[in-house]
């Protein structure tokens, strides 16, 4: 049995043997005993995860790879462990699952050949749930894969660099070309790891910080001082040099300090 890659779902199953297994060497074993794939389509990540000390738990929405990961894959399989105490078969969406739920608060690194139109979601429930998530690697289209490990000063520098590296601190590290995929893509993929800092909380209101760095980089051409008008500004305050500046302009520590100036409006 082989397993059709469905455009609607936008399957790319990775072919390269290499790749899979460099995907899956991303991954540090630390702090962790459950690791989570996202979309495995037929195994060729899985195997190499399988062959490492966490449980593997799957996570697919396809049925027709569910029924091959389920049936076909333990079968060619054979010398891998693939007992119920080792792997996991979940069907369904990760977006709409109880994260929490399914690993009992345990620690749990995400990893995965992540379907590109769902990608940037998946990281932001991961930050959601931080607290369970010390380590997140995986494969993007290239340009999402250098936003999110991009620094400041970058025009590619935006919201979802801020967001994670506020809480992870991130890593590109290889490039993976069209060639090797089934279908192939139209555009490169990229492979980061995102391992979560020491200190994953935030000295100011989380909620207003996500606000503030959101609406920010909504007019990222524009002065703070002109994108940031809904927060009701004092003129005090827009004398303050950094509401001179344009958002990828601001580290997360700036956007930090930015959020703390802001809230003391409010106080």
């Amino acid at each position: 049995m082989t397993v059709k890659a469905k455009k609607h779902l936008g399957q790319h199953f990775l072919n390269d043997e290499n790749i899979a297994k460099k995907i899956a060497d991303t991954l540090t074993e630390k702090g962790y005993d459950n690791v989570l794939e996202i979309g495995p389509g037929m195994g060729v990540l899985t195997k190499y995860l399988l062959g490492k000390s966490p449980k593997v738990t799957v996570m697919e929405l396809d049925s027709e790879s569910v029924t091959y990961l389920q049936e076909t894959f333990p079968v060619e399989h054979i010398k891998l462990n693939t007992s119920k105490e080792k792997f996991t078969i979940i069907e369904g969406d990760f977006l709409k699952k109880n994260f929490t739920e399914i690993f009992d608060k345990q620690q749990v690194a995400i990893i995965g050949n992540f379907p590109y139109n769902i990608s940037s979601q998946i990281v932001f429930k991961a930050i959601e749930n931080r607290e369970f998530v010390p380590e997140f690697s995986g494969m993007f289209q290239k340009e999402v894969a250098q936003r999110i490990a991009e620094k400041e000063g970058s025009k590619t520098y935006g919201i979802l660099s801020v967001l994670t590296q506020a809480f992870y601190d991130a890593e590109y590290l290889f490039t993976v070309p069209p060639s090797v995929f089934n279908p192939p893509p139209k555009v490169d993929s990229g492979v980061i790891r995102l391992i979560r800092k020491e200190n994953y909380t935030l000295p100011v209101d989380e909620k207003l910080f996500f606000r503030v760095v959101k609406t920010a980089f909504n007019q990222r051409r524009k002065m703070l001082r002109s994108s940031l008008k809904s927060f009701n500004l004092s003129d005090t305050l827009k004398e303050d040099p950094i509401f001179a500046m344009r958002p990828e302009q601001l580290s997360v520590q700036k956007f930090i300090e930015l959020t703390q100036k802001i809230a003391q409006i409010n106080s």
